[in-house]
């Protein structure tokens, strides 16, 4: 009895397409952050403005958004991405605390995003868990 079983094509776990799940909706979210910014649509530059910068600072908070999110979804720079959404959040966390107001949902999100990221990152390169000494190989 023969089956026809491709052995050339590596199977994916399912902590892996779990982390790509995660790094594709985090993909879109920041995508659709980093978008409206770069495009200087109203809404983003009131909001920006709203946290206190000049309206100009806009497309250039895009951009480092939408860099840093290209770093994080090539699979060679992932790591190096995930270091920067996750300082982009810290700033957005600093920022929200310098709004001088009780900013808890904004926070909470910025900080459970981060998580996310680290988590969709991590299932899809378990390794990385060795090398933050999480795990002994």
């Amino acid at each position: 009895m023969s089956t026809n079983v491709d052995h050339t094509t590596p199977r994916r776990s399912r902590a892996w397409i779990a982390g790509a799940v995660i790094t594709g909706l985090l993909g879109v979210f920041f995508a659709f952050d980093a978008i409206p910014k770069i495009l200087g649509v109203s809404f983003a530059r009131e909001a920006v403005e709203g946290l206190g910068f000049s309206p100009d600072k806009t497309a250039v908070i895009g951009w480092v958004l939408l860099v840093c999110l290209v770093l994080f979804l090539i699979p060679r720079t992932a790591v190096l991405g995930a270091l920067g959404l996750t300082a982009y959040l810290g700033g957005a966390v600093t920022i929200n605390l310098h709004a001088d107001e009780l900013p808890v949902v904004p926070i909470v999100m910025a900080v459970g995003i981060g998580v996310l990221t680290w988590i969709g990152l991590i299932l899809r390169r378990p390794e990385l868990l060795s090398v933050l000494g999480l795990r002994r190989d």
